[in-house]
């Protein structure tokens, strides 16, 4: 009885020893399995880019009821960047070419082409006569490609990858040049291998990586960047959730239109889990429940929209330029966002009709000296005409040959 007892436990601790190494033998597959996984990412110095232009956004709607054509011509004629040579801002420059791309042209000589725009921000010498020697350079030489300057510093691209992100929508080619102080060999390939290699998992402002990132890469998702770290388009998905929307640039609207650009990229090449792709509609549905109860009668959404109906029940002081980057940037995700992530509609009329007319009782000082913000305007009222800005004025000079000629004028 003593021999059979013993046998018994013998057998239990020989299955539990079983049990137990078989769980060691998966918990080592399943460590083996992700070492292999990290360590076969491709680093960013070697990622084949897919490409030669990036991919375009389309929006989905040709609204009138939103912007009229000679409404969205009197707001794009305000926007035309007609900027000074002198000490031209690069943060104006790339806000400027994101809305009228590459492709803009101007029978007006005083208005800077697309061209124009995307040459001052790629070629060392032409930033140098506009800002001296005096002047750190944009464009950097760093071992890995170009870095571009960025931050409050004197002649800066003001935001992480702006620079980047602003060319890339403007439609630029990968093999585009691009002259450094000391090179005329690079190419954009070279700035988007250097911005993959130095973006860290910890970055306070991650919106325009993303968006940079997700219109080059896919259908590759992830990669390995010069720290050693994994960076994937669920990672990037979760930083732009992660934390209360005021702590986004431009009162946290940039975030929104960088998750909904990956949602909308996640359609065409799956570069999202299904559980972060599932997370980030969830969160763009909390957006749509916000600035349904915290816009203005007026129309305008304020910086503190966030704070849903308590940003009207307990209004803030806001300037208006705050309530034009509230309401134009909002405008402009919800113009390549499927309904179902809309407020009311009557919320986007309102919307609109407070733009159209904050922007036409703006003077054009006014409106340059707040161009930044300004320019999301015209590209979201373009957005709801199913169109873009150069787009829609090269075809509005054709049908009206008096344009360039009266603008010449004034």
């Amino acid at each position: 009885m003593f021999i059979r007892r013993q046998s018994v436990i013998q057998i239990a601790i020989v299955q539990v020893l079983c049990l137990v190494l078989v769980g060691i033998g998966a918990f080592l597959q399943t460590s083996s399995a992700g070492f292999r996984e990290s360590t076969e990412v491709t680093s960013a110095s070697h990622l084949v880019i897919p490409r030669t232009t990036p991919l375009v956004i389309e929006p989905f709607y040709d609204d009138l009821e939103v912007v009229s054509d000679e409404e969205l011509a009197m707001v794009l004629r305000k926007i035309q960047p007609r900027f000074s040579h002198d000490q031209l801002k690069p943060n104006y420059v790339e806000h400027a070419l994101r809305a009228w791309s590459l492709k803009a042209k101007f029978r007006d000589p005083a208005v800077l082409s697309g061209a124009e725009l995307a040459e001052f921000l790629t070629d060392h010498g032409k930033y140098l006569s506009s800002w001296g020697e005096k002047t750190a350079p944009l464009l950097e030489e760093r071992p890995g490609g170009v870095g571009v300057r960025w931050g409050k510093e004197t002649g800066a691209s003001v935001h992480h990858d702006h620079w980047l992100a602003s060319l890339t929508e403007a439609g630029i080619s990968i093999d585009s040049e691009v002259f450094t102080p000391t090179r005329r060999d690079r190419k954009i390939r070279d700035v988007l291998t250097q911005a993959m290699l130095d973006f860290r998992v910890d970055e306070t402002e991650v919106e325009w990586s993303a968006l940079a990132f997700g219109l080059w890469t896919p259908p590759a998702s992830k990669w390995m960047n010069g720290q050693g770290r994994v960076v994937s388009y669920d990672l990037l998905a979760e930083r732009l959730m992660r934390g209360h929307q005021k702590q986004g640039v431009c009162s946290g609207t940039h975030r929104v239109y960088s998750l909904m650009v990956l949602v909308r990229l996640d359609e065409m090449h799956q570069i999202l889990s299904p559980v972060v792709r599932q997370a980030s509609l969830d969160h763009l549905a909390m957006i749509r429940d916000m600035i349904s109860v915290s816009q203005f009668e007026d129309g305008h959404w304020p910086s503190n929209w966030a704070e849903g109906k308590d940003a009207i029940e307990k209004p803030i002081t806001d300037e208006l330029f705050k309530q034009v980057i509230a309401t134009g940037h909002h405008l402009e995700w919800l113009a390549i966002a499927p309904k179902e992530l809309h407020p009311d509609h009557a919320q986007i009329l309102k919307a609109s009709r407070w733009l159209i007319k904050t922007t036409r009782e703006q003077s054009q000082e006014d409106i340059l000296q707040k161009y930044t913000f300004f320019s999301h305007v015209g590209n979201a009222l373009s957005l709801w005409r199913k169109t873009h800005p150069s787009r829609f004025w090269a075809e509005w000079e054709a049908d009206h040959p008096e344009e360039g000629v009266a603008q010449q004028a004034e």
